[in-house]
This record gives C-alpha cells, structure tokens and sequence, in this order.
C-alpha cells in the first residue's frame, strides 16, 4: 500500500512538473514588464544609450560643417540646370515615419505582449539605425561634394553664369542653397527611409512569421509595405531634382545594410523559429526554466518524504508499529540513496 500510495504522489508531481513547464514560455511572456525589469535593463545598456548620445551630436555637427566645394565647370552645367523645387517630403516628416511610426509599432506589440526586452532592443537597435545612417550619410556627403542637379539655380539664382580663368563657377546665390547644393551624394531621405522602414520591415518579418513555411503570401505584402514606402521617397528625390538616381541608390542599399546589422544585434534571423523575439529575451526564458529544473529535484525528494511519512502515520494508527518502524527505516536508506544520487 504505501508503495502505491508513493508511486500515484510521484507520478502526479512529475505529472504537474511537465504541465507548468509547457506554460513557463506564456508566463514569461507577461512576466518582464517596464515596471519590473525596465529600469535594470535600461542600466544595463547605459553605454549604448551615451553612444546613441555622441552619434547625435556627431550628426549634428556634420550637418553644420561646410562640404567640400567639388570643381564645378561651365561644361558641366548642362546636367545641373534643372529647376529649383520644393521637397515633396520634407525634411521634417523623415524622423516621423522613419523613427516615431516604427517605434509606435513596438509600443502596440508591447501592449500585447508585455515583452520589456522587445520594446527596450527594437527600441535601441531602430535608433542606432537611423542615426549611424546619418552620420555615414552626412560624412560622405560633405566628403564628396557632389553638385545636386538643381546647381546651376543656387548658385545663379538670377540666370546670369559666371565663372573664373579656369572655367569654374563663381556662385552669387544664398550661402544656404550654395551649401545644400554640394550635398547631393549620397541621398538623406533615402538612407534614412531605408534605415528606420527596413528595421521596421525586418521587425514585422520576425513578428508574423512571414517565412514559417506555411505559404501565407499575405504576410510578404505587410513586409514589403515599409520598403515601398522608402522606395516612393527615394523616388521623390529624383523627381524633385534634389538627387541624380545614383544617390538614391547608394543612400538606400546604405540604409537598408545599417539596417539589417543592427537588427541582427538584437534579434534572430526572420527565417529562424525563434526569429519573433528578441536574444534577451530567450535568455531570460533559459535562465527561468534552469533555475526551475534546479529546484524540482529537492521538491520531489520533499514530497516522496512526505508521502512515506504519511503512510507511516497511518499504520501506527492502525496499531501495526512493526510495519511503522519498516517503513521508517526504508525512508530513511530511501531518502540517503537519494541524497547519494544526487550529489
């Protein structure tokens, strides 16, 4: 009888080990929250905070600085006599489809999820994105000092050419759209689309699953939507005369690259299983069920003791005494095998 009676308590626990471990990835899920690990991993990623801080300022700087001023010649005019235009998307609504739209999509995944090391990584990996695009963007612009096609009109506003012994311009336009006017490859608008929508991209690729080889072509559309959406900037570029087709190209192949390195910093590929949550995250989950598994053996070496105490108590009670002292002296050498087994 207490054989059986140690066996059922044994088999229900092992029973109940295995139903909570199927559930430890659902609870997790919910378990690292702003309020609760928010803080710690924000400490703990401090120094890629201050980088992200010194790439700002970076950026700003090179945004100041005057470009190289490239040799421009009257025989060169031919292709940078387009008209002066506007921006069709201007400078100001880049960060908020490229920065504030992606980061609102993490905030309504988080609102379903609860997934602190999804918000605070994709968070991080989109802004490291965009801003180490800007600053190589930037650096090669001022480094190159391609004219933009509109050159003619910023540095002879009123049609009247000039230009020196050797041939070169003498602009007597706005310092500003002289300035500008040297800044043409590669294109700002395309890097920094491709850079802040193709994080975006990769981000929603990992989410749905777009490659869980269940054919769903549907998910593809939602993950191309993103990139269209950059490519329709960068063509913007082209036809308001701002960029010749090569700086599209070259700023939107350079954003995408940052891109797709810095996704890859904190998440797994979107063709892996596990490519919808962030490394931290399967980490945190590997140390919940370690510490887990390290702590089943004492609670099951706790409950077959109590189960042979149990007995033991209920053939005493029954005035079998000779039957209670076996059964002590089996849970006692049971009990030290245990121990030995374990250690």
């Amino acid at each position: 009888m207490a054989w059986r009676n140690l066996g059922s308590l044994c088999s229900f626990w092992n029973f109940r080990s295995v139903f909570q471990q199927s559930r430890t990835t659902e609870i997790e899920l919910g378990t690292h929250t702003i309020k609760s690990h928010g803080a710690a991993l924000a400490k703990n990623h401090m120094h890629d905070w201050l980088i992200l801080l010194l790439l700002a300022v970076i950026e700003v700087i090179l945004f100041i600085i005057q470009p190289f001023h490239r040799f421009v010649g009257k025989d060169m005019m031919t292709d940078l006599r387009y008209p002066m235009k506007g921006n069709t998307v201007p400078v100001w609504a880049v960060p908020m489809y490229a920065v504030l739209l992606p980061i609102a999509v993490f905030v309504l995944f988080y609102a379903r999820r609860k997934d602190v090391y999804d918000l605070h990584h994709s968070t991080l990996g989109l802004l490291f994105a965009v801003l180490i695009t800007g600053v190589v963007t930037d650096a090669i612009k001022n480094a190159v000092g391609r004219p933009r096609p509109d050159f003619f009109w910023r540095c002879f506003p009123d049609g009247k050419d000039v230009y020196d012994k050797w041939g070169g311009v003498l602009c007597h336009g706005e310092d500003s759209d002289i300035k500008e006017g040297h800044k043409s490859f590669p294109s700002g608008h395309a890097s920094w689309s491709f850079a802040g929508l193709g994080f975006l991209s990769l981000y929603l690729c990992g989410k749905i699953k777009a490659f869980d080889r269940k054919g769903h072509v549907a998910k593809l559309c939602i993950v191309f939507l993103p990139l269209l959406a950059a490519s329709l900037v960068g063509i913007s570029r082209v036809d308001d005369y701002w960029h010749h087709w090569q700086d599209v190209f070259a700023g939107g192949l350079l954003g995408l690259v940052v891109a797709a390195f810095c996704y890859r910093q904190f998440f797994p590929s979107p063709f892996n299983d596990e490519g919808w949550g962030p490394y931290a995250y399967f980490k945190a989950l590997e140390e919940t069920r370690s510490n887990t598994h390290a702590a089943s053996p004492v609670n099951a070496l706790s409950v077959q003791v109590m189960g042979a105490q149990n007995v033991n108590e209920r053939r005493g009670q029954n005035g079998d005494p000779f039957a209670a002292v076996s059964a002590d002296r089996y849970t006692s050498i049971r009990l030290d095998e245990i121990v030995s087994g374990e250690k």
